[in-house]
């Protein structure tokens, strides 16, 4: 990942996956005052192996709407695992991110690549969909 350089933000950015104290420090710091480094927030989200990402997973959910573009950019990559994991750890959990999200998961749901295939994205993408329908 980039380093986010002090001229963009005040605090020190997560530079390993287990400088969770970095994280937390970030996330007190709340929305809109983390606005310059949210795109650097989702890409942490992007594993769900690292401890900073289920630090800044449940901080994407209460940001909601203002996190959707860069979501959407991140689920129109190349990455599964890492569509995967924003899908189950963020998307699922925020009707409100679903809703605003909802063409990229039917793209997802019907059109999946083969590594979108390979990590279970379509059905992932499927089960929010359907869970919106409730």
């Amino acid at each position: 990942m980039k380093p986010v350089p002090a001229s963009v933000f005040p605090l020190p950015f997560p530079d390993y996956k287990t400088e969770t104290d970095k994280a937390v420090a970030i996330v007190k710091l709340g929305w809109p005052a983390v606005e310059p480094v949210l795109q650097h927030i989702v890409d942490w989200v992007s594993d769900r192996n690292d401890p900073v990402a289920h630090v800044f997973a449940p901080f994407l959910i209460d940001i909601g709407l203002p996190a959707a573009l860069h979501i959407a950019t991140a689920l129109a990559g190349y990455d599964g695992w890492r569509k995967y994991t924003l899908l189950v750890d963020v998307v699922a959990n925020s009707p409100q991110l679903a809703g605003v999200l909802r063409r990229e998961l039917e793209m997802l749901a019907i059109c999946p690549t083969e590594n979108d295939a390979r990590e279970e994205v379509a059905i992932q993408a499927r089960e929010i969909l359907h869970s919106m329908k409730s």
